[in-house]
């Protein structure tokens, strides 16, 4: 019985593709935390900051940003990305550092934080010892956000109806394949944050954003979710996931380009 790769491991080699193909989360994310923080310009940690996708729409928004990442592959791409974006956004330059660590054990001081994010990152945490973890650096009255976008974007009935198939097959081969590690469900990270008794004030909102993308790039998202790496590494065929069948249908319903609708739902507290 193959074992179940962690989640490190299961976007490891795929960190150039994951940048290129992976959704940019819009900047009303950075603007309501902000605004829920009380600070003009917050110092922000991103838990498991992946290639910096998550970090860098801070640009301009914080006086600081610690990227926080446990795959070195990832590390890499988003310390490139980072030292790019370190001059741009609307405001003071923002200075960035990326570094290893997870959220379960961060390595920061106490208190060094006004947010802390976790964008596509928190069903891999053990909310056990994360929870604690990012209240500890948090200062009082700051904000913890878990941010997740609607999987797959929305861009026509036919593709979504492919993709939620390509889901479906792709999860029940990891689980035939005994490949899919322990993982929270993304709509339970409110409730345990609140169950923690380290927040207060918890609440969910969504927010939206649009990207242009085509049928290259569609199948190139499906092949940078890591169950998708984990099975074709272990020997399932595209068609027996159902990325054959999704790949003709985005081919035939997106010749070119068209618009993709992302819906982010946002669960965030406060600390006590």
């Amino acid at each position: 019985m193959p074992h179940a790769p962690d989640a490190v491991t299961r976007f490891s080699g795929i960190a150039a593709e994951y940048d290129a193909a992976r959704p940019h989360p819009p900047a009303q994310i950075a603007a309501v935390l902000t605004q829920w923080s009380g600070h003009e310009l917050p110092d922000v940690v991103d838990a498991g900051a992946g290639t910096g996708l998550s970090a860098v729409i801070w640009a301009g928004r914080a006086r600081e940003v610690i990227a926080l990442e446990p795959g070195e592959q990832m590390r890499a791409v988003a310390a490139r990305r980072l030292a790019a974006a370190e001059q741009d956004g609307p405001g003071e330059p923002t200075r960035f550092t990326v570094r290893g660590g997870t959220a379960e054990d961060t390595g920061l001081p106490d208190g060094c934080a006004d947010i802390v994010t976790a964008s596509q990152a928190m069903h891999w945490f053990d909310p056990g010892r994360a929870l604690p973890e990012i209240a500890r650096i948090l200062r009082p009255g700051g904000v913890f956000a878990a941010y997740d976008c609607d999987w797959p974007p929305c861009i026509d009935a036919e593709t979504d109806a492919a993709y939620r198939a390509f889901d479906q097959l792709s999860d029940a081969a990891e689980q035939a394949r005994a490949l899919s590690p322990p993982r929270a469900a993304k709509r339970e990270h409110l409730a345990a944050i609140m169950a923690s008794g380290l927040f207060r004030d918890g609440t969910e909102i969504a927010v939206h954003g649009t990207e242009q993308g085509d049928a290259a790039r569609l199948a190139a998202v499906a092949l940078t979710q890591g169950g998708t790496a984990a099975l074709l590494a272990a020997g399932a065929s595209e068609d027996e996931i159902g990325l054959t069948r999704l790949r003709e249908v985005a081919a035939r319903q997106m010749p070119g380009p068209r618009t993709w609708w992302w819906t982010y739902r946002i669960r965030m507290a406060v600390r006590r």
